[in-house]
């Protein structure tokens, strides 16, 4: 992937030289890759817009927990704010694939906003409890710019799968940037600015994204007359299970990295440690896509080999070596992201695209949530070491989800 110009240019996979040779009206742009004019700005404000996804969580912790005193009140603000966002997400995604993106995203863009400000006054006035609940509530109409995205690269590359892929796995990787880089960056303007700076940061960043990212009209799916038939929820019915596994997976995965480093004394040091798995993610969403793309279950089979490695590295009480297996175990995770996000195009209508990936990054936000309080749970019980039971746990029950042969919708075939 490279930027000329105005234009974002998707190298296709190698591996296809036939069908590329067989087009002879654009042998230059079909054989260097598929390029399409606009996509750069579109997608320079799809990166700004996503860098605040990783901020807003631990920006509010460290803000409320930093002026209130009370963690439990912070994690109460959080945990209501995320379920607020399960409910009103798919509607507002509803409404982008229905009325269009521009018209929809920028005033529930404006209203999140507000939301965030409101947050601050009230956290700075020592306002009552429930107005922290309730404008972190309204931070739920922020739209899924992540689905958005990939509704505009979907469009673009009707009819060319190996681009297809190749913009599937950059939003992947995109989507791991944003939440390796976010805590960091939050972290440190909320601990050497002061304690709102995260979050007013996030706001203006969200804000200036989403207007870069919807100037872009040219490039916008056009909006799509309601669309009889399955409701996204019932079609996704049986791939929803398997992002909610997932997000259990990431959330136990987490937490229990996070109680492990700290139980080995590195405290501040923990986060760099545990971004790697983000990272390797990152890395890997752009190496699959200038690959051949993968089945689902074979992708799952590695994740599950890899989930193992956390484990036992940390049976070993090396540093180093959890650093490793986390990294490993991130690498995995892309290919299976990516081939599992393509899956919904085969069952979701074009016109409700954004509400059919919307619901499914709900699904694995609900697993990440039961996964962190799995894991606290256990990691009170048993210790540090043992939890790392649960990701490989749910790794394997993922691999068996997207193995079953009573599942259908997880062909291996490539939807063309």
């Amino acid at each position: 992937m490279a930027v000329t110009g105005s234009t974002l240019v998707l190298a296709a996979a190698p591996a296809r030289p036939a069908r590329v040779a067989a087009r002879p009206t654009a042998p230059r742009a079909r054989t260097a890759g598929s390029s399409r004019p606009g996509t750069r700005g579109f997608t320079t404000g799809n990166l700004i817009a996503r860098l605040p996804m990783g901020m807003f969580g631990i920006s509010s912790v460290m803000m409320i927990a930093g002026q209130r005193g009370s963690y439990a009140l912070a994690g109460g603000v959080v945990a209501a704010g995320l379920a607020a966002t399960a409910v009103v997400a798919p509607l507002t995604a509803r409404l982008v694939d229905r009325h269009g993106q521009a018209r929809v995203a920028v005033p529930a863009t404006l209203i999140a906003v507000l939301g965030s400000l409101s947050l601050v006054a009230c956290v700075r006035t020592e306002a009552p409890a429930w107005t922290l609940f309730a404008s972190y509530a309204a931070t739920a109409t922020t739209p899924n710019i992540g689905g958005m995205s990939r509704a505009r690269w979907t469009h673009l590359l009707k009819g060319d799968p190996a681009a297809h892929h190749t913009a599937m796995s950059f939003e992947q990787a995109a989507d791991e940037l944003a939440f390796m880089l976010g805590p960091v960056v939050a972290a440190l303007l909320c601990t050497t600015v002061f304690p709102e700076a995260g979050t007013l940061a996030g706001a203006a960043l969200l804000l200036t994204g989403m207007l870069v990212f919807t100037a872009h009209r040219a490039t916008e799916p056009p909006a799509a007359a309601p669309v009889r038939g399955k409701s996204p929820l019932r079609a996704l019915g049986r791939l929803l299970p398997l992002f909610f596994v997932l997000g259990t997976m990431f959330g136990s995965l987490e937490i229990t990295s996070v109680a492990h480093l700290g139980g080995h004394g590195l405290g501040a040091l923990s986060g760099p440690v545990i971004a790697l798995q983000a990272a390797g993610s990152c890395l890997a969403g752009l190496l699959y896509g200038t690959l051949r793309p993968r089945g689902l279950p074979a992708c799952l089979g590695v994740l599950a080999l890899a989930m193992t490695l956390p484990w036992a590295a940390a049976a070993t009480g090396s540093v180093p070596a959890l650093a490793a297996a986390l990294l490993a175990a991130g690498m995995a995770t892309a290919p299976v992201m990516v081939t599992a996000m393509s899956r919904i195009h085969a069952v979701i209508p074009s016109g409700r695209l954004n509400e059919g990936m919307t619901l499914a990054v709900t699904a694995i936000f609900a697993g990440i949530s039961l996964g962190s309080a799995t894991a606290g749970s256990a990691i009170d019980h048993l210790g540090t070491t043992a939890p790392y039971a649960l990701p490989t746990a749910a790794a394997l029950l993922a691999l068996l989800l997207g193995s079953a042969k009573l599942v259908p919708v997880f062909s291996t075939r490539l939807v063309r």
